[in-house]
């Protein structure tokens, strides 16, 4: 590929999906996306439309891992590869970890967040233990029960706690 480039990710608004196709169909380098879609028709609509060459469903953004596997079983349908959004070394990263290998069309990568402690400060002394093991460009899910982590205690005493209500 032209400048060692691997995939284009969302080149326009997130909702302009014509916009999107357009891109996609012109560019030789796959074009990915859907990373900010949380409602399943429009995810439904960028597969069979074939708005993207990579779905990038959010498993948080979604609503949790059956949504994001039922995007990524749409995609599936349209031999679209999956390459889940996962924007930061939160959970969300984590639940993608064990998301990809359950997914038939997974694409190459895990998305993996390099922005420091200027950009997202919260991000950091989150877990007792570091989940995000990579070896020789490969990232490893933990074998403990659960999710593998353990939240550090101190971590959530230093958190803001806010309730939201319905009006």
């Amino acid at each position: 590929m032209r400048n060692d480039l691997e995939h284009v990710e969302e080149p326009c608004p997130y909702w302009e999906l014509e916009q999107t196709k357009q891109v996609s169909d012109a560019l030789s380098v796959p074009v990915s996306g859907g990373e900010q879609d949380c409602e399943l028709p429009t995810c439904r609509l960028i597969c069979e439309r074939r708005v993207v060459d990579i779905a990038q469903p959010d498993v948080l953004y979604l609503g949790g891992i059956e949504r994001a596997l039922r995007v990524a079983r749409m995609a599936r349908q349209q031999n679209i590869p999956v390459t889940p959004h996962s924007a930061n070394l939160g959970l969300v990263t984590l639940f993608t970890m064990h998301l990809l290998p359950a997914l038939a069309n997974a694409g190459k990568y895990l998305e993996f967040s390099i922005e420091g402690p200027d950009d997202y400060p919260w991000q950091y002394g989150l877990f007792r233990n570091d989940p995000y093991r990579i070896e020789n460009g490969h990232a490893t899910i933990s074998g403990d029960p659960g999710w593998g982590i353990e939240i550090e205690p101190d971590w959530l005493a230093r958190s803001q706690y806010q309730v939201s209500e319905a009006s």
